[in-house]
């Protein structure tokens, strides 16, 4: 997890670092940013158990956002 915290710490300083730049630099800081998102995303949703036998997904509970079931 340390690494984990090492790599959010990593993206939040290339932002800021990056801000005000116009060389292309907060584009990129930005892109890597979301692509680690998504790759938490992804790891989230592989530990979500399918709803039924036929692998279907299941009903959302009421106000359970579609992306983190």
């Amino acid at each position: 997890m340390s690494s984990d915290t090492e790599k959010h710490q990593e993206l939040l300083g290339a932002l800021k670092a990056a801000q005000g730049r116009n060389d292309g630099s907060f584009e990129r800081a930005v892109t890597e940013a979301f692509e680690h998102v998504f790759e938490h995303l992804g790891r989230l949703n592989n530990h979500v158990s399918l709803g039924g036998s036929d692998g279907e997904d299941r009903h959302l509970k009421p106000g359970e956002s579609p992306t983190l079931r």
